[in-house]
């Protein structure tokens, strides 16, 4: 912070007022293994029309049009980006199993999105808990909520079964009408992004999309992972 202060030329608790805004909205975020700030891909949206074809992108896109083919629903992938989850990409607009078109950069709420719960579950225990502190202080949160949300988190049970739930999204384009199974994608065996399937509520039980979809969704994580780590593997 005192390096910040200094290289800004503002007094140190302007600088930390400032630092503190930046990580409530998301903008930047603390190194977990020492006291010092970076950025986060949030920046990305201060730049209007902003495209970052990124390693994920180009890896994961022609896997999640396979597997869109494959069971008709919409796929997405999505990231951390402070306290929310980030589509980097989608094919709502390659289905006609969807009711509104998703784009990268809508966010969702980690803590009532399957791709968020994920996100918070395969996250380092310090990672975590920063996220929850930061969630804490913020004036936006009820707190609660807050309670109630990190009370159901169960990390243990999302990793041991390898995926994460949404009974209901309520804080999409089209609340209440819609659920999500989310499984993990990984980089060299750390957590990387979410995978996301959105079905109509009115189609289909979660029982139901677990077991007719769940290994496909796991199947396909894989291959993103291992095109990730280096191994390319073919998507159909």
């Amino acid at each position: 912070m005192m390096e910040i202060s200094k290289a800004a030329e503002v007094p140190y608790p302007t600088a930390c007022r400032i630092v503190q805004t930046l990580l409530y909205e998301g903008l930047i975020e603390q190194e977990p293994s020492r006291k010092r700030y970076r950025p986060t891909a949030m920046v990305q949206t201060l730049s209007h029309g902003f495209q970052h074809d990124d390693r994920l992108v180009s890896v994961a896109r022609p896997h999640i049009l396979a597997l869109t083919t494959r069971v008709g629903w919409p796929v997405s992938i999505a990231i951390r980006v402070g306290r929310n989850m980030m589509l980097r990409d989608s094919t709502h607009a390659n289905t006609s199993l969807t009711f509104e078109q998703y784009y990268p950069g809508f966010t969702l709420p980690i803590l009532d999105s399957a791709s968020g719960k994920l996100s918070m579950a395969f996250a380092p225990d310090e990672d975590r808990l920063m996220i929850l502190r930061w969630m804490r202080v913020s004036q936006e949160i009820d707190l609660d909520y807050l309670a109630t949300a990190e009370a159901s988190l169960d990390v243990d049970k999302i990793r041991q079964q390898g995926y994460a739930v949404q009974g209901r999204n309520h804080f999409n384009l089209t609340p209440g009408k819609t659920s999500s199974i989310a499984v993990p994608i990984f980089l060299n065996g750390l957590f990387e992004a979410a995978m996301t399937m959105v079905f109509f509520v009115s189609a289909m039980k979660l029982e139901a999309a677990l077991e007719n979809y769940l290994g496909d969704l796991k199947d396909t994580a894989a291959r993103i992972s291992d095109g990730l780590s280096g191994t390319a593997i073919n998507a159909s």
